[in-house]
């Protein structure tokens, strides 16, 4: 019987390449340079045909949940029916595969686990960390039944921060 004897040089490459191919993963699953950059939007507010904005149908402001988060949420409804979700002064970190959430589930100042427990709408990927910025709810979509707005990041499956959508 022959035994295989692995010599120290082998040993250590073969633990090298191991360890560049675990912080390779590690980086393009945690992207960590993202707590450093920051990407700014300034949309302008929705207008109607009028010249108008549309009413406000509910709004809320942020609270952290597992990054710290600020600002506003409007969701207004135009008077031919399509609805926007309208976030203002938006401050949270910037993070990989980050979406913006209507939920039917409440925010718990304190506990985010449950946003992704019952029904969602994905309004799409979040546009920049900061600023001002919107997003169309989906055509026949009605947005009433969801009381919650969230900034998800789909790759950790955590919310970044939320704000309860309540009638003005």
């Amino acid at each position: 019987m022959s035994s295989i004897r692995l010599s120290r040089p082998r040993l250590l490459a073969g633990f090298a390449i191991c360890l560049v191919f675990a912080l390779a993963i590690g980086l393009y699953l945690f992207q960590p340079w993202r707590l450093f950059t920051t990407v700014r939007v300034d949309e302008a507010a929705v207008v109607a045909a009028d010249g108008q904005a549309p009413p406000v149908v509910a709004m809320g402001t942020f609270v952290s949940h597992e990054h710290s988060t600020s600002g506003s949420a409007s969701l207004q409804r135009a008077p031919d029916g399509t609805a926007t979700l309208r976030i203002s002064d938006l401050r949270t970190s910037d993070g990989p595969a980050l979406h913006v959430w209507l939920s039917d589930q409440p925010v718990r100042p304190d506990d985010w686990h449950n946003l992704d427990d019952g029904r969602y709408i994905d309004l799409g990927a979040l546009k920049g960390n900061q600023g001002n910025q919107n997003y169309q709810v989906p055509a026949g979509t009605d947005p009433t039944g969801f009381d919650t707005v969230t900034i998800w990041c789909e790759r950790f499956s955590v919310s970044f921060g939320a704000a309860a959508l309540v009638q003005p």
